[in-house]
């Protein structure tokens, strides 16, 4: 297959790496020379667009599998409905007007927009609750990704991530540090990240999936393995209310720190998707043991 990954960045390079691996060609989109140079270190084929400029959507070689990755790069939510909802909309309309349009199309989104759930599960089929502005971007994001397509008889698709983590994203000393707030950790490494997005168009799987690992942990139970992991003492630990009393959380972030859910991943587990670090135990072991190495142990 010819795959087309825009905004090629921490997962895109992953999951481009694991499409060449399996045979098909790619093509890895970014804005800046920066992104186009990890890009080609990765061994995909680099391309140079603005996802928003509908011109610059010459340069980007037709495709059998879009994903759209692109981030509004941690900015409010004016900057997420220009990327994820003009950007996607834009992407949707030039790929699907071609004279060979791709067969399916894949967003990525998060697991912000389930909300806040008072530490209950949730799955693909509990509704979508978002508790700030820049999720709730997110939800009308997912209905431009499974609607729009249609009307170039694209199938599209999302896959909804949990917290990113892996190389250069670990956040050991954060943990180790502390203080820990409390709340509850739903994660997935950015392997099986990149691993859930290929299953899920090699198996033209169009309903929403949730992609989590196994083991949603609690931050405070989290930091006090990871500290016994890496022999360190266990870190000081926080309430919400504690860390709510500081006073210097913006309106958002206090919201996203009320927000407690675990995130189930019945679904992928299911549709016969295998995990390469099924758990943070797995995933966290090269970070502990690049921490002992440091420590000279």
């Amino acid at each position: 297959m010819q795959v087309a990954i825009l905004g090629c960045g921490y997962v895109g390079l992953a999951l481009g790496r694991q499409l060449l691996a399996a045979g098909h060609d790619v093509v890895g989109v970014r804005r800046s020379t920066a992104g186009l140079e990890a890009v080609a270190a990765a061994g995909i084929e680099p391309v140079a667009a603005d996802l928003t400029a509908a011109e610059d959507y010459a340069a980007i070689p037709d495709a059998d599998w879009v994903v759209f990755m692109a981030s509004s790069g941690g900015r409010g939510p004016a900057a997420a409905t220009e990327i994820y909802i003009e950007g996607q909309r834009t992407a949707i309309q030039q790929f699907g007007e071609r004279a060979s349009p791709p067969s399916r199309y894949l967003y990525t989104s998060s697991t912000g927009v389930y909300g806040d759930h008072d530490g209950a599960w949730v799955t693909e089929t509990t509704p979508l609750t978002p508790t700030t502005e820049k999720t709730a971007v997110l939800v009308d994001a997912e209905e431009v990704a499974t609607e729009l397509p249609a009307t170039y008889d694209i199938a599209g698709s999302v896959a909804r991530f949990a917290g990113l983590y892996g190389p250069d994203r670990y956040r050991l000393e954060r943990y180790l540090s502390g203080p820990v707030t409390e709340g509850y950790l739903n994660m997935v490494h950015r392997a099986d990240a990149a691993g859930a997005v290929r299953f899920a168009l090699a198996n033209e799987i169009d309903a929403p999936l949730l992609v989590v690992d196994d083991e949603p942990v609690s931050k405070w139970a989290f930091a006090d393995w990871l500290a016994d992991a890496c022999d360190e003492p266990e870190p000081a630990k926080q309430t919400a209310a504690e860390r709510l009393a500081e006073g210097d959380l913006s309106a958002a972030a206090a919201r996203r720190l009320q927000t407690s859910k675990r995130c189930a991943n019945d679904r992928l587990r299911e549709l016969g998707y295998e995990f390469e670090y099924p758990t943070y135990r797995a995933g966290y072991r090269p970070a502990i043991e690049a921490h002992e190495s440091s420590a000279g142990r």
